[in-house]
């Protein structure tokens, strides 16, 4: 599970419901909550009504602010949603994103938990966009909270309907590097319950013949064969991909955290639509009967496959502006080597 939990705040209390969610993970982890405030950077003082103003009056504004801060996260740190936890206050100065990923690495944060907006005091920096900066360039996974949307801590209390997070694969091992991060965090918002992991696959519609209005009942029976291939080839790769998460052979992690397994195959011309009706209505899943709405999605930032290549960077952004529910942001550590060795085709090829 994630233990060591970094939540960055503005003052405000939308940023603020980030609080209760790390809290929960870190109870059930046995971890610390890491609190951060970023001041405004020096520049932000000056201005060209005021271009004599010494630089010590800068510095002494700074230093209020700093104060301020502190005095702030001071008063986080014993929230009733805190008690009991160890916490950690960090106040420091520049940017909102780059200091949150400088955090990242000085303090060995394994996860992030933001609220996609929020903006208050005197840095006045939108979360939204700091967020998705963060998730895009960010080495351990971001969970970011839709403003308006549903906070996945207390959602209910009853241990028979477990947590659920859904994970979309498209056939690529990128893609798949997503699911530990999701067994962990379901585990660490369903504890004491077991919480429950589901996948799914789009794939696309088969797409009219051009100036073919017509078709003859061979060409009819032709392309009904080639959906239907395609169709058992996905739920062949779910239910095997099922049987080998729970026989450890990938991704032995998720064993570890031993969630409710199911998976569904869902046909839509758009894919980042498809995974956001998946989540928020539920759907028959293939094998496993029926499941309801899930309350986490979670997505690698890149993935691509030889059987669907769509492309998972651009849908996790539009799943991520459109959907309502909380949404972990995984980078797959490969990428990096990859994107050094060869350009990523990011082109959504037709799978019919």
């Amino acid at each position: 599970m994630f233990k060591r939990i970094l939540v960055p705040l503005d003052g405000s209390d939308r940023a603020e419901r980030a609080i209760p969610v790390a809290a929960r993970l870190a109870r059930a982890s046995g971890g610390t909550v890491y609190l951060l405030r970023v001041a405004s950077a020096a520049h932000e003082y000056w201005t060209p009504l005021v271009p004599e103003a010494p630089i010590t009056l800068a510095q002494e504004m700074l230093d209020n602010e700093m104060e301020e801060l502190e005095t702030y996260l001071n008063s986080v740190t014993i929230y009733e949603s805190l008690k009991g936890l160890k916490t950690e206050p960090i106040a420091m100065r520049g940017a909102p994103a780059p200091s949150i990923l400088s955090i990242v690495d000085t303090h060995h944060i394994d996860l992030i938990v933001m609220c996609s907006h929020g903006y208050a005091g005197m840095t006045r920096w939108v979360m939204g966009s700091v967020a998705e900066k963060v998730a895009h360039h960010s080495i351990v996974p971001v969970l970011i909270l839709r403003e308006g949307g549903s906070a996945p801590a207390g959602l209910h209390l009853d241990v028979t309907q477990p947590m659920r997070v859904l994970v979309p694969l498209d056939g690529s091992a990128l893609a798949r590097a997503a699911l530990a991060p999701a067994a962990a965090l379901i585990a660490g918002l369903s504890a004491p319950a077991q919480g429950a992991l589901h996948m799914v696959r789009v794939i696309k519609p088969l797409k009219p013949l051009p100036l073919k209005p017509l078709l003859t009942p061979e060409e009819e029976e032709e392309r009904l064969n080639q959906r239907n291939q395609m169709l058992h080839k996905a739920r062949t790769y779910l239910e095997s991909t099922s049987e080998h998460l729970k026989e450890g052979l990938v991704s032995p992690d998720v064993v570890e955290h031993n969630p409710t397994i199911t998976w569904s195959v869902s046909i839509d011309q758009d894919v980042a639509s498809a995974i956001i009706r998946v989540a928020e209505n539920g759907e028959d899943a293939e094998g496993a009967g029926v499941f309801g709405r899930c309350d986490v999605i979670a997505m690698a930032t890149h993935g691509r496959g030889a059987f669907q290549r769509w492309a998972v960077g651009s849908v996790t952004e539009r799943v991520l502006n459109a959907t309502r529910l909380p949404i972990l942001v995984v980078r797959p550590a490969e990428i990096d080597t990859i994107q050094h060795t060869r350009k990523i085709d990011m082109t959504v090829i037709p799978l019919f």
